[in-house]
C-alpha cells in the first residue's frame, strides 16, 4: 500500500534543517535581515569551477557544433584573458547582443570571470534601441553577431564609452563581414580576439563579492525606454539554489518520476533567448552548474524543436505556454521520437490550465511544471510541479522558502505590507516579493528603484491572490503589460508609437486573447480630425519604430473620446470587456 504523500511543509522542513544542504540562514543585505541558503555559492565564479568537473561530457550543442564543458572552461578562460588585455576591470560592462549561439555563453561567462557585469541586450531590438542599451550600461566591450552589427554600425561613433565590438558570424561557415565605417571603435572577429586556447587555460584571480553586480537585464521603463535590472552574484546564486530546492522538495514528495536511466545526461532544449532571465538564469546557469547539456535553437520553430527532441534525446523543454502549445499541435508530433522527455516546464506567461492535463497525455513519463517569476526576480519565486499543478493547473505554486510574500490593496502606500492580513485566501491584490533574489533596482534610475523597491520588498504589479496553502494565483497581468509568447509589449511604447503618426490623435493598446501566444497587440485610434488612416500603413508606421512584436494585430477606429477615470487614466478594462469581451 502506497503511503501519502509527504506535505509541503513536513518536505520544507526536512531539506532545510540544520545541516541538510538546503539549511536556511540569515544575511543583512542593503541594510535589510533577509533568509538566506547557507550553502548557496557566494558568487557565480564557483558555478564556473563547478562546471568543469563535468569535463568531456557535451555542454553547448548548437546545431552541428558541439562544446565540452572543459572546452566551454577553456574558451572562457582564455577569452577572459584577452578581456583584461582590452582593459576590462572590476565592475565594468561588458554587453552581448546576438542570437542563441555558443559564443553568447562564452562572452557571459568571460565577463563573469573577470569580475565585470555582463549585458545581455535584447536581439530583436532595433539599431536604435541597442545603441541605447549600450550607452545607458556605458558597456565598454560587446559581443555581438553579424546582424545586430548591421544594425548597430550607424551608431557606433556614438558610443563614447564603447572601445571593443568582437563580432560571430551567423553564417558557421563563413567569416564574419566587417566592412564599414565604425569610427573609432575596434571591430574585429571574435575567433580572431580568442585565438589559440590552451588546454589548460583557467580563468584569473579576481576578487568579487556576493552582493557586487553581476548582470543587467534590461526591461521596459514607464517613459517608454528600457531600464536596466542589475542583478548581483547573490541574486544568481539565490536563483540557482530556489531551482534545485524545487527539484529535491518534488522528489522527497513524489518520489522520482522524472529520474534519468543510469548514465544518460539532462538534455535542455533552450527554446527562449538567452538574453531573457529564464534563458541566462534559469536554464543556462543552472545546466551549467548541473552537468546538463544545454541545445540551443535560434529560433523558436515547432517542428525544428521536435526534430531536437528526437535528435538530442532532450528530457527537458519548455520556455513560454505557447512554445508546449505549438509543440503539442505540430503535426510531426506523432512521427517523432519523443519518449525521453521527463520535464515539461514553462512561465513568463498566462498558462492554460488544460495545458498540464494535456503534457500528461502527451507524455506519459513527463512531469508538467509552472512557474512565475521576473528580471527583476532574477527568474523563479515560485513553482508548481508534478501532483500539485495537476491539482492546481491555474497556480504558479508556492514561493521557495527563502522569500516572502503578500497581497497588498492596490491603493496601499506604504513601504510594508500591511500589518493586518486577514484578507482572506479569496482576497486579490498586488503581489510583492522579497527576498535575496530581489535584484537591487534599476540601473541609474534612482526615482524608478524607489517607486519599485521598498525596503527589501519588490512591488510586481501583478494582481494575485494566495491560497491557505501558500498557493499563488495570478490573477490579472501587470498593468498594461502584454504578454504576447513571452515577449513583454509595453503599451505605453507602442501608444507612444502610435501618437507620433501625424493622424493619430489619441489611442489605447490593449492585450486580446490568443489561443497559442496567449495574448496579441490590439490597439483603439481615434482618427485626428475624423481623418481615415489606412491600417496597414499605422502597422507599418509602429514596425519602424519598435520591434516586430509590438506591430497591433488588430486595430479598433472609433469617434469620440476614449474612456477615462477621474484622474484622466483610459480605462483599459472597459475598453478590452468591450471589444473581446471578459
Amino acid at each position: 500500500m502506497s503511503s501519502e504523500p509527504l506535505g509541503l511543509a513536513d518536505a520544507t522542513a526536512q531539506l532545510c534543517a540544520p545541516g541538510q544542504p538546503f539549511e536556511i540562514g540569515t544575511a543583512t543585505i542593503r541594510g535589510i535581515e533577509l533568509r538566506v541558503w547557507k550553502n548557496a555559492p557566494a558568487t557565480l565564479r564557483p558555478v564556473l569551477d563547478l562546471s568543469a568537473l563535468h569535463a568531456d561530457k557535451d555542454f553547448v550543442v548548437y546545431e552541428d557544433e558541439r562544446l565540452t564543458f572543459d572546452g566551454h572552461y577553456r574558451a572562457v578562460s582564455t577569452m577572459a584573458a584577452r578581456l583584461l588585455k582590452m582593459g576590462v576591470e572590476r565592475g565594468d560592462r561588458v554587453a552581448i547582443a546576438m542570437r542563441n549561439l555558443p559564443e553568447w555563453v562564452v562572452a557571459f561567462w568571460s565577463a563573469i570571470a573577470v569580475g565585470a557585469v555582463a549585458v545581455p541586450l535584447n536581439a530583436w531590438w532595433t539599431g536604435d534601441d541597442l545603441a541605447y542599451g549600450l550607452s545607458d550600461s556605458g558597456a565598454r566591450v560587446l559581443f555581438c553577431d553579424t546582424e545586430r552589427l548591421e544594425r548597430l554600425a550607424p551608431h557606433l561613433g556614438e558610443l563614447e564609452f564603447l572601445s571593443h565590438v568582437l563580432v560571430v558570424a551567423e553564417d558557421r561557415k563563413a567569416r564574419p563581414e566587417l566592412t564599414g565605417e565604425f569610427g573609432a571603435t575596434d571591430v574585429r572577429a571574435y575567433a580572431d580576439v580568442l585565438g589559440d586556447v590552451s588546454s589548460d587555460a583557467t580563468p584569473p584571480t579576481v576578487e568579487v563579492e556576493p552582493d557586487d553586480d553581476a548582470t543587467i537585464f534590461y526591461t521596459s521603463g514607464t517613459t517608454g525606454r528600457p531600464k536596466g535590472a542589475v542583478g548581483t552574484h547573490r541574486n544568481a546564486c539565490t536563483n540557482l539554489m530556489n531551482l534545485f530546492f524545487i527539484g529535491q522538495r518534488a522528489q522527497l514528495r513524489f518520489g522520482d518520476p522524472d529520474a534519468l536511466p543510469s548514465g544518460v545526461q539532462n538534455s535542455f532544449l533552450l527554446s527562449v533567448p538567452l538574453f531573457h532571465a529564464t534563458g541566462c538564469l534559469a536554464s543556462m546557469i543552472v545546466n551549467a552548474a548541473a552537468g546538463g547539456k544545454l541545445v540551443l535553437m535560434h529560433h523558436f520553430d515547432a517542428e525544428r524543436a521536435l526534430e531536437l527532441i528526437e535528435r538530442e534525446q532532450i528530457t527537458t523543454f519548455g520556455g513560454v505556454p505557447t512554445m508546449a502549445l505549438q509543440i503539442l499541435d505540430s503535426p510531426d508530433f506523432a512521427s517523432r521520437d519523443t519518449s525521453s522527455v521527463r520535464s515539461v516546464s514553462y512561465g513568463g506567461a498566462p498558462a492554460p490550465p488544460d495545458l498540464v492535463r494535456r503534457i500528461k497525455r502527451a507524455f506519459p513519463d513527463g512531469q508538467p511544471g509552472n512557474g512565475y517569476g521576473l528580471t527583476e526576480t532574477s527568474a523563479a519565486t515560485s513553482m508548481n510541479t508534478g501532483p500539485d499543478y495537476v491539482a492546481r493547473p491555474d497556480s504558479v505554486g508556492t514561493a521557495v522558502p527563502v522569500t516572502d510574500v503578500a497581497v497588498v490593496p492596490e491603493d496601499f502606500e506604504g513601504a510594508e505590507p500591511p500589518a493586518d492580513r486577514e484578507q482572506g485566501p479569496e482576497a486579490t491584490g498586488e503581489l510583492w516579493v522579497r527576498g535575496p533574489q530581489v535584484v537591487r533596482g534599476y540601473w541609474n534610475r534612482p526615482e524608478e528603484t524607489a517607486l519599485v523597491f521598498t525596503n527589501g520588498w519588490l512591488h510586481t504589479g501583478d494582481v494575485a491572490r494566495i491560497d491557505d496553502e501558500g498557493f499563488i494565483y495570478i490573477v490579472d497581468r501587470a498593468k498594461d503589460v502584454i504578454i504576447r509568447g513571452g515577449e513583454n509589449v509595453y503599451s505605453v511604447e507602442v501608444e507612444a508609437a502610435l501618437f507620433e503618426h501625424p493622424d493619430v490623435a489619441d489611442c489605447a493598446v490593449i492585450g486580446i486573447p490568443h489561443p497559442t501566444l496567449g495574448e496579441e497587440v490590439g490597439a483603439v485610434v481615434i482618427a485626428r480630425g475624423g481623418r481615415p488612416i489606412d491600417e496597414a500603413a499605422l502597422r507599418d508606421h509602429v514596425a519602424a519604430k519598435l520591434a516586430r512584436y509590438n506591430v497591433p494585430t488588430r486595430i479598433w477606429f472609433r469617434d469620440g473620446h476614449l474612456p477615462r477615470n477621474p484622474a484622466g487614466k483610459v480605462l483599459k478594462r472597459q475598453l478590452r470587456d468591450e471589444l473581446v469581451g471578459s
